[in-house]
C-alpha cells in the first residue's frame, strides 16, 4: 500500500463521510423555538440575527453536546425559569454531528450560544479565544474536573464524570456462565466471545456484540472512544506519553497491533449489518432489546435505558485489549461548558452555571435525571442509574484511566481515523494495513 493510494483512498472516503454526517445531521440535534431555523441559517452561512426574538430578549442559550441528556435539561431549564424568571433554551446536537462546524457557522453569522460545549484540549485551541475567565466562580472551588488553560485559569464546566469500557448485560452472562470480572484481558474475552456465540440460538441472539463503525455517523465512538483505550489502558492518569507521542505524529507499533487485534476480534463478533452501516440508534436499540451480550458505549446510554423497557442487570467491564489483566475503565469528563466571552448575558450564564452545579435541584438533575457521577464534591445524591453505580464503584476505588483522546487534535477522527475503522470493520483492510494505515492517517493529519 502505497502512500500516494492511501491519501487518495483517505480523501475519497473522507469526503463521502462528509456528506453521510452532514446530511443526517437534522435528525440528530433538537432544539427550542426558532433556534432550529437560527441553526440551519448559520450552517448555510446567512446571518439569522439573535435568538433573543425566539427566547426572550434576556433568554440564555446553551449548545449542549449530548443528546441524551436534552430531555432533562430542558425540564431543569424550566425549573430554573420558575424559580427565577430567567428563560433558558438548550440546544442539543449529538450522534454525528459534527458540532464544531455548527459552532464555527453560528460564530460567522453572529449567533453564538452563551454558553457552548468543547470536548478537550483539541477543541480548546479552536475556541480559547472566545471563553470567560471562570476561575472565580463559587462551582470551580468544589471540583476537581473543572477545565483548565495554560495559566492554570478555569474556563470550562464540568457537568459529569462519565465512564466506558465494553458494557454487558449482565443475565445473559450469567447464562453463559460467564464471570464479568474475569473480563480482564484479551483471551478471556476472546473465550468468552466464543462460548456466548455458541449459545446464540438458545439466548435468542443476533450477535455476540453491538458494535457501529460506519466513519460518517460513528467515528467519534470508534475513533475517539475506542481508540481512547489504546492511548490510557493501564495507564496512570498523569501518563501522558502516548498521547503526547500522538501529537508528534507516531504510534508505539506493538501496541497498536494488539488493539487492531481485539478490534478485529470485537467486528469478527458484531451483526454485520449494525457493524457497517448502524447509526448510534441502531447499535443501541439492538444491545437493549436483549439482542446481544455486549454494546461499545458507556454509561451515558443509562438515561436511554428507560425507553427500551430494560429490566436486565447490566454492568461495565474493562475493554481489556492487551494480553495482560487491565482492571480498571477509562472515566472523566466528557466535555465542558465555556460561557460565550462576547456574548450579552455572561453573569446570567454565570448565575444559571452555579445554581446547576451547587443547587439541590441542580444535582439531581445531573446525577439522577442525566445519569451521571456528579463532579462536584458537595454533591452527596448517589446514582441511581445501573451504569452509574457501576462505574461509581471504579470511581471510588480509584481504579480508572484517564481520558486522553479529549487531547487530540480537534477533528482527527471525524476526518482520518474513523475511516480507517470503517475500513477495517468492512474487512477492506487487514491488521497489519490498518496499523500502517492508522499510522500514516495520524502523521499526515498532525503534519498539516
Amino acid at each position: 500500500m502505497t502512500k500516494k493510494w492511501l491519501a487518495a483512498l483517505l480523501t475519497g472516503s473522507m469526503i463521502l463521510g462528509c456528506v453521510t454526517g452532514c446530511g443526517n445531521s437534522t435528525n440528530n440535534a433538537t432544539v427550542s423555538g426558532d433556534t432550529a431555523n437560527a441553526g440551519q441559517a448559520s450552517a448555510a452561512g446567512e446571518s439569522s440575527g439573535s435568538t433573543q426574538t425566539a427566547a426572550g430578549k434576556d433568554a440564555i442559550r446553551i449548545v449542549n453536546g449530548k443528546i441524551e441528556i436534552d430531555e432533562a435539561l430542558k425540564a431543569y431549564a424550566k425549573l430554573y425559569q420558575e424559580k427565577t424568571g430567567q428563560e433558558v433554551v438548550i440546544e442539543s446536537m449529538g450522534g454525528g454531528v459534527d458540532i464544531n462546524g455548527a459552532l464555527k457557522g453560528y460564530l460567522a453569522s453572529g449567533n453564538m450560544p452563551d454558553i457552548f460545549v468543547f470536548g478537550g484540549e483539541g477543541d480548546y485551541q479552536t475556541w480559547k479565544d472566545h471563553m470567560v475567565d471562570l476561575d472565580g466562580e463559587k462551582w470551580a472551588a468544589d471540583t476537581d474536573f473543572g477545565f483548565k488553560d495554560e495559566n492554570g485559569k478555569t474556563v470550562g464546566f464540568p457537568y459529569a464524570v462519565e465512564g466506558y469500557g465494553i458494557t454487558y448485560n449482565k443475565d445473559i452472562l450469567d447464562k453463559a456462565g460467564i464471570d464479568p470480572k474475569t473480563l480482564t484481558n484479551a483471551a478471556a474475552y476472546k473465550e468468552a466471545f466464543e462460548t456466548i456465540d455458541r449459545m446464540k440460538e438458545e439466548l435468542g441472539l443476533v450477535a455476540v456484540c453491538s458494535v457501529a463503525a460506519e466513519s460518517g455517523q460513528m467515528y467519534w465512538s470508534t475513533g475517539n472512544h475506542i481508540f481512547g483505550w489504546y492511548l490510557s489502558a493501564g495507564l496512570d492518569r498523569n501518563d501522558h506519553s502516548l498521547i503526547n507521542q500522538l501529537k508528534a505524529g507516531e504510534l508505539a507499533e506493538e501496541r497498536l497491533g494488539e488493539f487492531a487485534a481485539f478490534f478485529e476480534l470485537l467486528c469478527q463478533y458484531s451483526d454485520p449489518n449494525t457493524l457497517i452501516s448502524g447509526t448510534y440508534d441502531d447499535q443501541l436499540a439492538q444491545w437493549a432489546q436483549g439482542k446481544t451480550a455486549f454494546i461499545t458505549q458507556g454509561n451515558w446510554i443509562d438515561p436511554s435505558l428507560s425507553t427500551y423497557g430494560v429490566t436486565f442487570d447490566c454492568g461495565i467491564a474493562p475493554l481489556a485489549f492487551m494480553s495482560q489483566d487491565t482492571t480498571g475503565v477509562l472515566a472523566d469528563c466528557p466535555s465542558w461548558w465555556a460561557v460565550y466571552r462576547e456574548g450579552k448575558n455572561i453573569d446570567a450564564a454565570k448565575a444559571f452555571l452555579n445554581e446547576l452545579a451547587l443547587s439541590e435541584d441542580g444535582q439531581k438533575c445531573l446525577v439522577t435525571e442525566c445519569g451521571a457521577i456528579s463532579p462536584y464534591k458537595s454533591c452527596t445524591i448517589e446514582p441511581e442509574l445501573p451504569l452509574a453505580r457501576c462505574l461509581k464503584g471504579f470511581v471510588d476505588a480509584g481504579n480508572t484511566y484517564s481520558w486522553q483522546w479529549t487531547k487530540m487534535p480537534e477533528g482527527i477522527a471525524m476526518n482520518a481515523t474513523g475511516l480507517v475503522f470503517s475500513l477495517y470493520a468492512k474487512g477492506e483492510i487487514s491488521k497489519e494495513q490498518f496499523v500502517t494505515m492508522f499510522k500514516t492517517a495520524v502523521a499526515d493529519y498532525v503534519a498539516q
